[in-house]
């Protein structure tokens, strides 16, 4: 069981350099932890993307409808005053935006702030760079 940042979910639903590498990551270990508000971030990507012109509005909605069922095998961490507290810690620590820190947070809610050897799947080179900091073992899926 890993936990699963945003950006490592968006190449599981729209085709990106990181794709095959991320589905590989999923194959081999399906059970993803993701934060609660995951799913509202892979929908803010998504519509970046839409806008941006990388993806038309129905293949947008196709994978957001995607993105709702993988979410319904996600383990979610609920556990919000506690990571907005922990978040809160590791923007003192580390150069993230407030949205990285709650990810960030949850996982380390989740390995009950004990993340050394524990999973971390993200894209995100500041991200990761902090939860390698934080002790996880940070699979970084090379398209």
């Amino acid at each position: 069981m890993m936990f699963w940042d945003a950006s490592a979910i968006v190449p599981l639903l729209v085709e990106q350099p990181a794709s095959r590498a991320c589905r590989a990551a999923l194959r081999a270990d399906p059970r993803q932890v993701v934060w609660m508000m995951t799913i509202t971030e892979v929908v803010s990507a998504l519509c970046r993307l839409c806008r941006d012109g990388a993806i038309d509005g129905r293949f947008r909605d196709e994978a957001e409808a995607r993105a709702r069922r993988f979410a319904t095998r996600w383990t979610e961490v609920q556990a919000a005053e506690v990571a907005r507290d922990e978040a809160a810690r590791l923007l003192h620590a580390y150069a993230l935006r407030a949205a990285d820190a709650l990810q960030l947070a949850a996982a380390v809610v989740w390995a009950d702030r004990r993340p050394r050897g524990r999973g971390f799947v993200c894209l995100d080179g500041d991200l990761c760079e902090a939860a390698r900091a934080e002790g996880f073992k940070v699979h970084t899926p090379a398209g």
